[in-house]
């Protein structure tokens, strides 16, 4: 029923504006064509044009942050909690009021200042080969141990999940044990750093890795169409929820805030309210394999087959702070 008031409520605050002439420019370094239905909806609901302009996110952030009081952007989006609070370091983001997003997003998935929001999470678990490994590590902490040597594949140190992923650690375990689980990566790994997500775990029907991590989406999206090197031998892929008599397993987040100056503030914050609706939620887990972040959507099929786990409840914004820490590790134990 508290679902059902809140949709109401962001549907009467997007009919206002309905009739009104207006835009917001939207500076977005997610690159999926299935968003596309996210804005197309947003025009159709308010009468307020999206002008929007993608790059990667640091690029983004340098743009915004050079354009100064006279910038056009009005919303960055983008992905990764690391990247969120590099945007609000930069100075490129505002504190913003809103009693939807507060009622809507969980506390641990907002910024400490309202300057960034939440709207979709994925889990980045463990994955394994199902012919080689009989004891698959059930928590991050056990991927660092001996009997795992040779075995492990993961992205490199420069890559914002290898990052959030340390920065988490740093905030459940403390930095010395943080520092003694890159120690133990390192020795555990079976190649040097490299790839993507999806490399991760074609590494393991290849027979190259043995235990990877990887962010959920990238293995759902296989299980919903095919993916090249993946889905045909999908079934030798074991999954592993770790941490679940723990923490939890590791979220990541993507996200969004209104820009520092942004000319249609407003129309930003409407927008990002729609993010924060049933139906926008339903495309991010449908369209893009994510979860939602508002608590009670109902998640897409092939989101759903990853089964029911426990979601790591840390603050987000305070593992984004651990980010610099965490680099400075990767550095000190080699972790390319």
């Amino acid at each position: 029923m508290k679902t059902k008031v809140f949709t109401t409520v962001i549907a009467a605050s997007l009919a206002t504006t309905a009739v009104a002439d207006g835009v917001v420019n939207l500076y977005s370094s997610r690159h999926y064509d299935t968003d596309e239905r996210l804005y197309s909806d947003f025009e159709e609901a308010t009468g307020i044009t999206i002008n929007r302009i993608e790059g990667k996110a640091d690029e983004l952030i340098a743009r915004i942050k050079a354009e100064g009081a006279n910038s056009p952007a009005d919303v960055l989006i983008t992905v990764d909690t690391s990247r969120l609070e590099r945007a609000k370091d930069a100075g490129v983001l505002q504190s913003i009021d809103s009693k939807i997003l507060e009622e809507r997003i969980p506390a641990n998935l907002q910024d400490s200042d309202n300057q960034w929001f939440g709207f979709s999470q994925r889990a980045r678990i463990v994955f394994y080969d199902k012919a080689d490994v009989t004891n698959p590590p059930a928590t991050y902490m056990d991927l660092a141990k001996p009997e795992y040597k040779g075995m492990v594949c993961h992205r490199s140190s420069s890559n914002v999940y290898s990052q959030t992923l340390l920065s988490a650690i740093i905030e459940n375990h403390g930095e010395e044990e943080a520092r003694k689980w890159a120690e133990g990566i390192v020795a555990n790994f079976a190649r040097d750093p490299q790839g993507g997500d999806t490399d991760q775990l074609r590494g393991l029907i290849s027979g190259e890795c043995d235990v990877s991590i990887a962010n959920t989406y990238y293995f759902a999206r296989a299980l919903r169409k095919d993916v090249k090197g993946l889905s045909a031998d999908i079934e030798k892929i074991g999954v592993v929820f770790p941490a679940q008599d723990a923490e939890g397993a590791h979220m990541n987040l993507s996200g969004a805030g209104v820009a520092a100056n942004a000319p249609n503030r407003e129309n930003a914050i409407k927008f990002l309210e729609y993010l924060a609706s049933d139906q926008a939620q339903q495309y991010f887990s449908g369209g893009n394999d994510e979860f939602p972040a508002v608590p009670g959507v109902s998640k897409s099929e092939s989101v759903a087959k990853l089964g029911e786990f426990k979601a790591d409840d840390v603050d987000l914004s305070k593992v984004a702070k651990n980010v610099p820490t965490a680099q400075k590790i990767f550095n000190e134990v080699g972790w390319e």
